[in-house]
């Protein structure tokens, strides 16, 4: 059975009975399916409503490279699965290089598959709570004085205290209070924690050397 109970993949293949027998093997595991005839119809759908695609290569219309194409250029994360025949791989070899996660050859072994599905679902579940965390650092770092800010920056790149007050002209007593502050508002517990988030936030390129997280 699935540890993810509440996720729901789409299968999107112009083959009804292929379908049909898809939808029964994902629910045979607990996994919720919903099945497009084709791409177009996939492309309209909430593309937040599905975890993973299970992708036909070959289908009338839009094909499936121009399907993950349209997802790529959508911004949208989901992770792709191409189904390909044998004469197919090329194609999936592309779709590879432009980000799906894996092809599977029809016809299918179903063991191959719930396992591709599985590690799909681990993988998107993983990048979603990445993003939620960004999200949430992101939106405390912006509830930042400017003050508050300005300091953060300078102690990612290793600057002491003292240098800070001396670089913004304040008492090196208000620059420990300002960098107190953005450490609880941060959720940063120490020093070379606080700098991880500001790496974290883009405010430095890389970690500066440990000795530069010794203040004062």
């Amino acid at each position: 059975m699935t540890d993810t109970p509440d996720a729901c993949i789409a299968v999107v293949d112009d083959d009804q009975d292929l379908r049909e027998s898809l939808a029964w093997l994902l629910d045979s595991v607990g996994l919720a399916s919903r099945a497009f005839a084709d791409g177009e119809a996939f492309l309209a759908a909430d593309p937040d409503a599905f975890d993973v695609v299970l992708l036909d290569v070959r289908m009338p219309g839009l094909s499936g490279l121009q399907v993950q194409q349209r997802l790529n250029e959508r911004g949208d994360e989901l992770p792709v699965i191409f189904m390909t025949g044998h004469g197919d791989v090329p194609m999936a070899v592309a779709a590879l290089k432009a980000g799906a996660l894996d092809f599977i050859e029809k016809p299918f072994n179903h063991q191959q598959l719930i396992d591709t599905v599985q590690q799909a679902l681990r993988e998107h579940q993983r990048a979603r709570q990445s993003r939620e965390q960004r999200d949430a650092l992101q939106a405390r770092y912006a509830a930042l004085r400017p003050k508050e800010r300005q300091i953060l920056v300078h102690v990612a790149e290793g600057m002491t205290s003292r240098e800070v007050a001396e670089h913004l002209g304040i008492s090196a007593k208000t620059v420990e209070v300002y960098r107190l502050r953005a450490m609880k508002a941060l959720g940063a517990s120490s020093l070379a924690e606080l700098v991880r988030l500001c790496v974290a936030l883009e405010l430095v390129q890389a970690l500066p050397d440990r000795n530069c997280l010794d203040d004062e």
